[in-house]
């Protein structure tokens, strides 16, 4: 165990592949999961019929636009209630500190769903607020705030206390610190949480299909009601997702490479 431990720090990226070697490997995989997909689906005895697709094509590209809108401003939204949950989580306030806690319990101790359907169905029907896209943003904002707050948390605590120690000794001010020492540090240390927490953001946007926001999955769903083309359906969907969630993962591997140099 210890020797698994020693070989996880002593972990380095490898040197960046030959665009040869990218492209090689990748048909290689491309080749192997279209001969395991072919032989799923010729064993089966459904007949797919993607082309009835075609006829709704608009009303799903229209759901993949507000899943990707609804995401977007629930991920701005989170990253700034979640910042402002970390600075209570590590105040010297107790009832802070205790607020905090007590938020990011009961936000990752209760399913998203439920969730959903309370704040829908009671909190905003009793204020007499109904606009579904306003109340999702919120939803998905306040859940995903609780984790964000975490993982700042947990990169603000990596950093070293003696090196704080170190740059207060040398007179530096508090916020030269966290600008200087902790911010750095910080933000290499969580690129890789952040990006999964972003790719989990957007998939649990499906969820507000239960409270009848055109998002792509309740698009989905609704030509699927027309067409009864379900499997086709969640095939396409599976896929709109990916390509919502891939560059995120890309784009992170980047930057913990560059930041690795």
């Amino acid at each position: 165990m210890s020797l698994f431990i020693q070989k996880c720090k002593n972990f380095k990226f490898q040197a960046p592949l030959s665009k040869k070697a990218i492209f090689f490997n990748s048909l290689v995989l491309i080749f192997i999961l279209s001969l395991f997909f072919y032989f799923s689906f010729s064993v089966s005895a459904y007949h797919f019929n993607f082309v009835s697709l075609l006829e709704y094509k608009n009303k799903i590209i229209y759901g993949f636009f507000q899943t990707l809108s609804v995401s977007f401003f629930a991920l701005i939204c989170s990253i700034f209630l979640g910042i402002v949950i970390c600075f209570f989580s590590l105040s010297k306030i107790i009832i802070l500190r205790f607020f905090a806690t007590l938020y990011v319990e009961l936000i990752r101790g209760t399913p998203l769903l439920v969730q959903v359907l309370l704040v829908f169905y009671i909190i905003a029907n009793s204020l007499g607020f109904d606009d579904r896209y306003i109340v999702g943003i919120f939803i998905l904002s306040m859940f995903s705030a609780a984790y964000l707050s975490e993982i700042f948390r947990a990169g603000i605590l990596s950093v070293p206390i003696i090196q704080i120690e170190s740059a207060r000794a040398l007179g530096l001010s508090e916020r030269q610190i966290f600008l200087y020492i902790i911010f750095p540090q910080a933000i290499k240390n969580i690129l890789a949480p952040i990006s999964g927490q972003l790719a989990n953001l957007i998939k649990d946007s499906s969820l507000l299909s239960v409270i009848a926001l055109n998002e792509l999955t309740q698009s989905m769903q609704e030509v699927n009601s027309y067409i009864f083309a379900t499997l086709e359906g969640y095939i396409v969907l599976a896929f709109a997702y990916l390509i919502l969630t891939l560059p995120i993962g890309i784009f992170s591997r980047y930057l913990e490479r560059k930041y690795q140099k």
